[in-house]
């Protein structure tokens, strides 16, 4: 069993963008939004993912996630398949230290989110801050791009 372990938090200015070394496009679905389990159809440039997650513990840091690379075209025909309302944003990957925070763009419905992540090994995990990391949201769960989904940004 494999569990991720991360932080979210708000992004308060545009700076991350000099600092990432890498940008990607991502297109996601959801063939199942429950709080116990989300299963996620996504496209990632021109990858297939299609992950499966569990509910979140106590503090919204820890829970279950299992994911695997599937062939375009069967990501491409599962999203066809998957609940109403979907999630397109831009990805960066910024280093830092031992650690990479990935920074979601929202697009659509979502656009002006943006949301930085940190997985750690262990929940109480001491890491750097940024000057461009805001207010910490881990574990409010209409930050969850499930929900984000079902009740994007520009409804709030």
């Amino acid at each position: 069993m494999t569990f991720e372990i991360e932080r979210k938090f708000l992004v308060i200015s545009d700076a991350y963008k000099q600092e990432a070394h890498q940008k990607n496009y991502i297109k996601q679905g959801f063939l199942n939004s429950q709080k116990e389990r989300v299963v996620r159809v996504r496209i990632k440039d021109d990858s297939g993912f299609l992950t499966i997650k569990g509910a979140s513990n106590k503090s919204g840091t820890t829970r279950f996630e299992w994911e695997k690379e599937i062939p375009l075209q069967e990501a491409q025909n599962l999203l066809k398949l998957c609940e109403k309302g979907s999630i397109e944003k831009y990805r960066y990957l910024v280093k830092s230290n031992n650690h990479t925070y990935e920074i979601d763009d929202f697009l659509g419905d979502n656009k002006g989110l943006v949301v930085a992540e940190i997985e750690l090994s262990e929940e109480n995990e001491l890491f750097e801050k940024p000057t461009w990391l805001g207010k910490e949201v881990t574990g409010i769960v209409k930050y969850y791009n499930s929900n984000l989904s079902k009740l994007p940004f520009c409804k709030w």
